[in-house]
């Protein structure tokens, strides 16, 4: 990464990064993505001829509809009327009643001692009728109780039978409010056809008869309102469908149909902002995963900015190639199943980690969903979202078996498989016929979709590795093959070197792996941290198969300077031959700043030590835990090595001292390596010497015959 960039970078604590780079990526596919929820919209007026078939891109309620149908249901419930038969007894009780007062009065003025006027028997027969009911509801005229009061018994017992017949035989059925005049008028009529009832007695009757007559069947508020609910909650809502035909080319647009288009949202002057907000809380979402993964992490800070870095471009790539698709020309859902389904998870295991790729995999299925939809699936395409979780999810197993990069081609026939398995399931469960093209088209389309992750991947790879810096997996293992010309270099020029980093390698993979470290790139990067020997191999002490050791004709200033180079030289053979700069760093860091103890004590023996300086490693001290690592591996191994009958107890005080003197000479300092990690360190390097120096047994001499 540009130097520049490198310290503007640090400018910003990680978190603040990550903010940044998560609200640009955030903002970026919510553009990207707004058109898909949006939905399409008409320039259209009522009273003129549709531009085309329009179709509802949603199902929606009309809710004008809905309420139009339950109000028609409400009106179709008849009232509830309920029947009183108490209401019937009580009137023929009342003319049972009045019958008995009239005699009863009769009576009374027949016994009476007094003489009394008309007026008099009149007043008396009214304040008797008072004790029962009301003298207005009867309507009865003077002359109507004269006449009770006069005629003779027998023809009034006659006239009483017969209107309480006539009385129980109107109310006999239910009467409504509304059907009581007629009732009465019809109870009249029969009156006046009773022989039984005297010219005399109609008019009384009449009245009496038609008092007698009254509602009998009322209305239950009640009951008939919970009918009018019930009747409304039985109306199911009216809705216009998804993919339903709203109107079809060249037809009017009468008010009806533009009052649906309005309602669904499809005249420009309508669009529904719900979706906007929808697809908002989506991207936040996905973003708030991508913040915790990388916030958790526990990896150097520069790693997790370029692992940050790669995920969010890949994913804003997968999210841009899938827009291109969706604009193809009478886009159809099938054109979607050419997406490279495994693109994302293939690059993001290479250049980042599996737990991002896990992730990515599925926050790209679920904006494929959106992107990919119809418009007439509930929210998403479901079909789409499965088939490219499956299709990723499979390549991340596959991805922990590659070796090279002639290994993807292979996760290519993994993808294509899964895909044309998940094909077959989805066109068993649509339970449609399809056409042999059809059926081409979609096994091709899962073929295809396998073989673009992989070739997608390949091309892509060696941008990110380059312009970004990433060191992936798979260029680590490439890089570890003994043909590399650098590694046969070693070998062919340095033997005793490349023995010793091949030692190195093995202990600082071990001690990285114990501490969470990237233990492959510990043990590439040990392999290429001597290659500066290669210039003077004969001045490194593991070289001289001759037992002629140069320094001894040297003064301890010109080998120290010797010595020392063998970390710029190896920087700039890596540079020249365009290594990763993780290895150039590896190089130039293993010694740190620490001194050339030997070669030291030798200029003060000699007295002519002039300036302590000439005898300490340039540096810088190391960076990460894995050069931290290799510093001690690397001195560790070398003594070692040169230990007479080494064992455990040796092994493990020679590397507790080794680990001390880098602390008293504050190596560390510049590294996140803690106390407690060097203590792991040392448990696994000393547990991996025991297992290399281990004593072996003495093998008896064969007795002489």
């Amino acid at each position: 990464m540009d130097q520049h960039l490198k310290r503007l970078l640090d400018m910003f604590g990680f978190r603040v990064l990550l903010v940044i780079i998560l609200t640009i990526a955030g903002i970026l596919q919510f553009f990207m993505m707004l058109g898909n929820v949006l939905g399409d919209t008409y320039d259209v007026q009522p009273f003129q001829l549709a531009p085309e078939t329009i179709r509802a891109v949603k199902t929606v309620e009309d809710t004008e509809k809905t309420e139009e149908e339950r109000q028609e249901a409400e009106e179709t419930v008849e009232p509830v009327y309920v029947f009183d038969e108490e209401i019937v007894n009580h009137r023929i009780a009342l003319l049972e009643s009045i019958y008995e007062i009239t005699l009863d009065v009769r009576k009374e003025i027949v016994d009476s001692d007094e003489s009394l006027t008309k007026d008099e028997q009149i007043q008396k027969f009214k304040n008797k009728l008072k004790e029962i009911t009301d003298r207005q509801t009867l309507q009865l005229t003077d002359d109507d109780l004269w006449t009770l009061l006069i005629v003779d018994e027998k023809e009034l017992a006659r006239a009483q039978t017969s209107i309480v017949e006539l009385v129980k035989k109107a109310l006999s059925k239910p009467i409504r409010k509304e059907n009581v005049a007629a009732i009465r008028n019809d109870l009249e009529t029969k009156i006046r056809e009773q022989k039984d009832i005297s010219a005399a007695l109609l008019s009384p009757y009449i009245t009496l008869g038609r008092t007698a007559v009254v509602e009998t069947e009322t209305l239950d508020e009640e009951k008939t309102e919970e009918l009018k609910k019930q009747a409304r909650h039985s109306v199911e809502p009216v809705r216009i469908l998804q993919g339903q035909i709203i109107v079809q080319e060249g037809e009017l647009i009468d008010r009806e149909k533009y009052r649906q288009l309005e309602l669904l949202g499809m005249t420009n002057n309508k669009v529904s902002l719900k979706p906007v907000l929808g697809l908002a809380i989506l991207v936040f979402i996905q973003m708030a995963f991508l913040y915790f993964l990388f916030d958790k992490q526990k990896l150097d800070v520069q790693k997790k900015r370029k692992q940050l870095v790669v995920t969010v471009i890949v994913y804003l790539i997968s999210i841009a190639l899938m827009e291109l698709i969706s604009l193809l020309d009478d886009f159809d859902v099938q054109i979607g199943f050419i997406y490279p389904s495994a693109l994302a998870t293939m690059l993001i295991s290479l250049l980042s980690s599996y737990q991002a790729a896990s992730l990515v995999t599925v926050l790209v299925a679920s904006s494929a969903g959106i992107i990919f939809q119809e418009g007439y699936s509930a929210v998403m395409q479901m079909e789409i979202a499965l088939y490219i979780l499956l299709g990723g999810f499979a390549c991340i197993y596959f991805m922990k078996s590659i070796k090279n990069r002639s290994d993807i081609l292979k996760g290519c026939g993994v993808v294509s498989m899964i895909n044309l398995s998940f094909i077959a399931f989805y066109l068993l469960m649509t339970q449609s016929h399809y056409e042999p093209f059809e059926l081409l088209f979609y096994g091709a389309a899962a073929i295809v979709s396998g073989l673009l992750s992989g070739t997608l991947t390949m091309g892509l790879l060696p941008f990110f590795e380059s312009a970004i810096g990433i060191l992936s997996t798979m260029k680590l293992i490439e890089l570890s093959n003994p043909n590399h010309p650098l590694l046969k270099k070693i070998l062919t020029e340095t033997p005793g070197t490349y023995h010793h980093s091949i030692m190195v390698a093995n202990l600082a993979e071990a001690a990285c792996e114990a501490i969470g470290a990237d233990g492959l790139l510990a043990r590439v990067g040990s392999y290429y941290h001597d290659i500066g020997k290669t210039k003077r191999p004969a001045f490194f002490v593991e070289n001289q198969m001759s037992g002629i050791n140069p320094h001894d004709s040297l003064p301890p200033e010109r080998s120290a300077e010797i010595i020392i180079a063998h970390t710029t030289d190896g920087a700039e053979i890596l540079r020249k031959h365009k290594m990763p700069q993780e290895f150039i760093d590896i190089a130039l860091q293993h010694h740190g700043t620490s001194s050339l103890k030997f070669f030291l004590h030798k200029a003060k023996e000699q007295g002519k030590l002039k300036d302590e300086s000439i005898f300490h490693y340039p540096g810088p001290k190391p960076q990460t835990k894995e050069i931290a690592v290799i510093s001690i591996a690397d001195s560790v191994e070398a003594a070692v090595r040169s230990m007479k009958e080494p064992n455990a107890e040796k092994i493990r005080n020679l590397v507790q001292s080794i680990i001390k003197d880098r602390l008293e000479e504050n190596q560390f300092d510049e590294c996140d390596i803690s106390i407690k990690e060097l203590k792991i360190i040392e448990k696994v390097l000393c547990e991996t010497l025991n297992g290399t120096f281990h004593s072996r047994i003495e093998y008896p001499k064969e007795e002489k015959k």
